[in-house]
Order: structure tokens, then sequence, then C-alpha cells
């Protein structure tokens, strides 16, 4: 998945202020295989609005442990950017 799609989804993720819930959802169902059913019900609001329907998109990034891994990574880089230092 490349780096475009995994900013839109962090950046969509954001907005919707679930950074932390969809963190934690990810670490937490991190190598139970793909996530494309679980995936698909957690996402589906930001995924519709990022890709506009395009649910291919979608589990392509969701299905790939890089692409996974990546996410994660930016939705934790967007928090720490927003979170003023203790």
């Amino acid at each position: 998945m490349d780096g475009d799609a995994v900013e839109q989804v962090a950046r969509e993720i954001q907005l919707r202020g679930a950074t932390v819930p969809a963190v934690l959802f990810l670490e937490a169902n991190r190598g139970i295989g793909t996530l494309e059913g679980l995936g698909m019900l957690f996402f589906d609001p930001v995924i519709r609005g990022v890709f506009g329907g395009n649910m291919l998109a979608a589990q392509a990034l969701l299905a790939d442990d890089d692409g996974i891994e990546r996410l994660i990574d930016r939705l934790e880089e967007l928090d720490a950017e927003v979170r003023p230092d203790a």
C-alpha cells in the first residue's frame, strides 16, 4: 500500500478523534491474520470517507502486515504532534 493511502487513512482517523481507539484496535488484532473483516467493521466510516467506497484499496491496506504497521506508526506520529509535551 502506498504512503498516500496510509496518510489519508491516518489523517481521517485523526480528524474523527479516533487515533487512540484505532491504534488499540490494530495492535490488539495484530498477528491473528488479516484484518479485512474486523477492520471493515471498525473503520467503515473512515474507509468510505477516504476511499469513496473503494473497499479494495482499504482491504489492501488492512490485509498487508506492512500497511498495518505503517498505519500504526503514522497514527502514533500524528498523535504525538498534537499532544503537548509533558
